[in-house]
């Protein structure tokens, strides 16, 4: 790249970020009424424009064949007809959704005379960085239209024609509503340092929100001079109690690895109590060894388990992602709890038990973003917790944590309404 390419970009990008700013503004004054409107009007024209939609995907998946884009990256790169059915779906979806912005909580009346209390306010300006899924453009933009944040979006280059068409959309449905169409933009350009410029500029970017794989993550980590909301692994554990029912860890461990191997809430290690493994651990690795899940074990496992290949302590920290799962024969509880606080990505943990002091116990003292009692690390999504919808999973504890929100997109300022009081 020239000197003058760098320093247009650099320029361009810096706009953007000001005129995101700019908009911010107008976003965070706007009615419910104009929020939703923008956002039925963007449903509408998903649907109106599903042919403009397919056909701007299809030189995304033209261009990504050539390339040797490997299956599972066309599939998520592919916009179906029901894929763009989906999208309206949950654009609208997100417009039935309570608005927190302007809300007021924790009111009280003071010796004084004044009321004291909370308002929930937009963040600003956010910027979301993700990988080779178009449906997240509109998604992303919608949360943030209904929470009244302005936002600028870069998505993947695989996607960058897709990308363009649905953000036109959504600058359109703005326009139509009121609001400013700056308030969603889309950096139209492949190239990376696109990004890097995005994450320093603290005085226009209220926050990033990497959505994407490790790699990406962990390179804004080291870069960004921007507040992020992310989650860097999801590496999530079942703990099966002494006083667990068979039939119960036997379900859930299946649905927890099972179900789906390629999302950050799978299971990939199971911890199971000493007294229960001779008898139960038997059924849990023949059920995933039909299911063609390796199981990589401590000693103990491999003794119960001959087909178990040894594991090391780098599996014990490893999201596989794939039909793979640690497993660990502990003690019981406290050895349990102190394996995942030391091994944990701190995304969600489970326990199977029907020992409500040990339940208690695991909830309390096991710190991770979701924590849960019999039932499937699967269930820790946004629409699973009545969010309706979600922007990201935050394993940082500051300000969001867990799958965030139209409220995560948001933050709570202090207010004061008074009758005149002066203070002594």
């Amino acid at each position: 790249m020239t000197t003058e390419t760098n320093t247009a970009l650099d320029q361009a990008i810096r706009q953007l970020a000001k005129d995101a700013r700019a908009a911010s503004r107008g976003m965070a004054r706007a009615s419910t009424e104009q929020k939703n409107n923008a956002l039925l009007t963007l449903a509408r024209l998903i649907r109106e424009q599903a042919p403009a939609l397919r056909a701007a995907n299809e030189l995304d998946l033209t261009a990504a064949r050539k390339a040797g884009l490997e299956a599972a990256m066309l599939d998520r790169l592919t916009l179906s007809d029901k894929g763009i059915e989906s999208m309206a779906e949950g654009v609208e979806q997100i417009a039935t959704l309570p608005d927190p912005v302007g809300s007021i909580t924790d009111m009280n009346t003071r010796p004084s005379g004044i009321q004291v209390g909370k308002m929930r306010v937009p963040l600003g300006v956010i910027g979301i960085i993700y990988e080779a899924r178009p449906n997240v453009t509109a998604d992303a933009a919608a949360l943030c239209i209904k929470s009244g944040n302005a936002t600028i979006l870069r998505g993947g280059s695989e996607a960058l024609n897709s990308n363009r068409a649905i953000a036109a959309l959504v600058q359109q449905s703005l326009a139509e509503s009121g609001l400013p169409a700056q308030g969603v933009q889309c950096i139209d350009t492949t190239d990376r340092a696109a990004v890097g410029i995005l994450i320093t500029l603290r005085d226009d970017i209220d926050v990033i929100v990497p959505r994407g794989g490790k790699g990406l993550i962990e390179r804004l980590i080291k870069e960004s001079r921007v507040p992020m909301i992310k989650h860097l692994d999801g590496n999530c554990h079942v703990y099966v109690d002494d006083d667990a029912d068979p039939e119960m860890a036997l379900r859930i461990v299946e649905n927890a690895k099972t179900q789906r191997y390629g999302t950050c809430n799978t299971t990939e290690s199971l911890l199971i109590a000493r007294s229960i493994a001779g008898s139960l651990l038997p059924r849990i690795g023949a059920m995933l060894k039909d299911k063609g899940v390796v199981v990589r074990g401590c000693a103990e496992t491999q003794a119960l388990l001959p087909y178990a290949e040894p594991a090391t302590e780098e599996d014990w920290v490893t999201e596989y992602l794939a039909p793979l799962i640690a497993v660990k024969v502990v003690s019981g509880l406290d050895e349990a709890i102190s394996h995942i606080n030391t091994y944990s990505s701190q995304h969600t943990e489970a326990i199977v038990t029907d020992h409500y002091g040990n339940a208690m116990r695991f909830l309390r003292e096991v710190d991770s973003s979701s924590v849960m009692v019999n039932a499937s690390t699967r269930f820790a999504d946004g629409f699973e917790y009545g969010l309706g919808a979600e922007i990201g999973i935050s394993t940082d504890k500051i300000h969001a944590r867990g799958p965030v929100g139209l409220e995560g997109l948001t933050s709570q300022k202090w207010i004061v309404l008074g009758h005149g009081e002066t203070r002594r």
